[in-house]
């Protein structure tokens, strides 16, 4: 009788060992995943976008939390990843493609505020002057139809081409062009990422690049570009997320620092004021 209540002692304290064993395991779960939730995962293109990031880690660390960045060199990865669940925000694109990229591909995203436009510039190796552009010259662009209504509006702000009365300018196509007095070619079937070198390849006599792969390259929107759009341009860099988590206290920080003065002063001094912050 006395050994098997020893034996019922002990499996007893066998048990009571395993369960306390399994508390711990379960409380240093829970401890790891609440830190995990602290780290916002934010994909972007590498310039600016990335780097105004990498500016204001700190100031989320000071905020409690921590900002890992993943950089996209494309327009069609980064919001792949956020619908999959792979970032938590993206950070690359401008409204008009937000607009056209939920509405072709059903996404369920938000936009949770504007940081800053790029403007969009048409370079050239062959003319420093638009008035040196000649009858029948060639335009390229990007095949991204969400700019080509941008690159049209800067055509159209320097007399170079018309719109048809009533279009849309946000998202006209050249074939919305009722104008062209110089007879210009529009050739669009280049990947956004790839203009910059098309440009360096001397190709064309005008090449839109996208300013992100502008600065790539080396060039300055203000001082390089021949044709600039105005500060008046509705094409501003969103942050976008799940609409799910639109209300995430993280990323609420995060658009918070990003509209702080100090951060948008320093903006503007990094890129010569070719990167123009937004007002919250």
């Amino acid at each position: 009788m006395k050994k098997k209540i020893l034996g019922f002692a002990a499996a007893a304290l066998l048990t009571i060992g395993l369960a306390a064993c399994g508390n711990s395991g379960s409380d240093s779960a829970d401890s790891s995943s609440k830190e995990e939730s602290k780290t916002l995962v934010v994909g972007a293109s590498p310039t600016p976008h990335a780097e105004i990031l990498e500016h204001v880690k700190p100031l989320l660390e000071k905020e409690g939390v921590k900002l890992e960045i993943k950089k996209f060199d494309d327009y069609v990865l980064p919001n792949k990843a956020l619908a999959d669940g792979d970032i938590d925000v993206n950070y690359f694109q401008h409204k008009p493609f937000f607009n056209k990229a939920v509405k072709e591909n059903d996404y369920k995203f938000s936009d949770v505020g504007a940081v800053h436009i790029e403007p969009m510039g048409l370079y050239s190796k062959k003319i420093k002057d638009i008035k040196e552009l000649k009858n029948g010259a060639t335009i390229i662009t990007s095949n991204s139809e969400s700019d080509w209504g941008r690159i049209i509006t800067i055509l159209q702000d320097a007399d170079l081409v018309k719109v048809k009365e009533g279009v849309d300018l946000e998202t006209a196509t050249f074939e919305d062009i009722a104008e062209n007095p110089k007879e210009l070619k529009f050739e669009h079937s280049i990947d956004p990422a790839l203009l910059a070198t098309t440009y360096g390849n001397d190709e064309g006599d005008l090449v839109a690049i996208n300013a992100n792969f502008a600065y790539g390259a080396g060039l300055n929107p203000v001082k390089d570009a021949i044709l600039l759009e105005k500060d008046t341009s509705p094409y501003a860099n969103i942050l976008a997320v799940r609409t799910e988590d639109k209300n995430d206290a993280r990323v609420k920080k995060l658009v918070k620092v990003l509209h702080e003065k100090d951060v948008q002063d320093w903006i503007l001094e990094k890129w010569d004021g070719s990167v123009k912050p937004v007002e919250k």
